[in-house]
């Protein structure tokens, strides 16, 4: 389905770029849920609190209408990764207003803390995976394991299981994103799926 809208999107892309209107909406339409979606997920709830994620999509389309153009000319990354680096830089932008003391830059998705509730549907996620840990990360006690798990899990191999599990990327997007082929973004999955369950079963015995 996705390599369908992709395929799809190629026209759209330059119908819009030159100033189809109907184009431009059919195009966003497409990715506005997964957009939110991820918004939803990376967003600190000290700032869902006071901005709404639908704003952010909003702002995002908007941005992107204006850099269409380059856009379709320079094509330097799949549509989706695209508008998706384009809301993160709003979900900063946000967290850096409300959140994060002036004068610190945000310049990646690891600069922003993944919200507890998101650490938590992504231990679910994994609980119900074949591969995945114990199913005693089913148990709201169990939170703060999970975040002790995640923080000694690494930048890497967290973001690549948030990508494919939290905002359900395609293998395909997610090497587009973290600039690895699709080869290697399963050989990290399969070793930060490894390394996750080891590792909440290290921590949950030494208490």
């Amino acid at each position: 389905m996705i390599e369908t809208i992709e395929n799809d999107s190629d026209e759209l892309v330059r119908r819009a770029a030159a100033g189809d209107r109907r184009a431009e909406q059919t195009l966003y339409g497409q990715h506005r849920q997964r957009l939110k979606r991820m918004i939803c997920v990376r967003i600190d709830q000290r700032v869902a609190g006071r901005v709404d994620p639908s704003d952010i999509v909003q702002e995002t389309l908007a941005e992107a209408a204006r850099q269409l153009p380059d856009y379709a000319r320079q094509r330097p990354l799949p549509l989706y990764p695209w508008l998706r680096q384009l809301a993160l830089s709003k979900v900063r932008e946000a967290y850096r207003r409300h959140v994060q003391a002036a004068g610190r830059s945000v310049q990646r998705e690891a600069d922003i803390p993944l919200p507890d509730h998101s650490a938590m549907d992504l231990a679910r996620c994994l609980a119900s995976s074949r591969s995945g840990p114990s199913r005693r990360l089913l148990r709201g006690e169990q939170r703060q394991l999970v975040r002790q798990t995640l923080e000694r899990l690494g930048e890497a191999a967290r973001e690549v299981l948030v990508l494919r599990f939290l905002e359900q990327m395609s293998v395909a997007e997610t090497a587009a994103v973290l600039g690895l082929s699709e080869s290697g973004v399963r050989s990290r999955q399969r070793r930060a799926l490894e390394q996750f369950c080891r590792l909440f079963e290290e921590i949950g015995d030494a208490r």
